[in-house]
């Protein structure tokens, strides 16, 4: 049986799980690589931080990801499919690691997360 997500080391498996699937991902790497180009070293601490505080309530994050999506969407598409793609990998590398309640909130909130920010580019792009 699989546990939940209930400590840091737990968010820091889930994490890099799931961007080692997205830097490789044909849908939404290029958008990371190549667009962004992501500072991992940078980026990936920041994401154990902003999950830690969504789901163990730790308040070790500061920042506005939605800005910075906003952003990104200046310089390239971003749009439907690229947002049910990182749930895709989000969910499936939740799911292969973890189970319980904590492990279902962290599936809810991505797709809260990413209908959120999807919604704000698509307003954004319109102007």
């Amino acid at each position: 049986m699989k546990k939940d997500i209930s400590t840091r080391e737990d968010i820091q498996l889930l994490v890099d799980s799931f961007y080692m699937q997205v830097k490789e991902d044909p849908t939404i790497g290029y958008i990371f690589n190549d667009v962004a180009k992501v500072d991992w070293d940078k980026h990936l601490p920041k994401m154990y931080s902003f999950w830690e505080t969504l789901l163990l309530g730790k308040m070790s994050f500061k920042g506005n990801p939605i800005q910075k999506h906003m952003e990104l969407s200046k310089n390239t598409e971003i749009n439907k499919v690229h947002f049910d793609q990182w749930l895709f990998l989000w969910s499936g590398t939740i799911d292969a690691h973890f189970e319980g309640p904590i492990a279902e909130e962290a599936k809810t909130k991505g797709k809260s997360i990413a209908g959120l920010m999807l919604f704000k580019i698509e307003q954004f792009s319109s102007k």
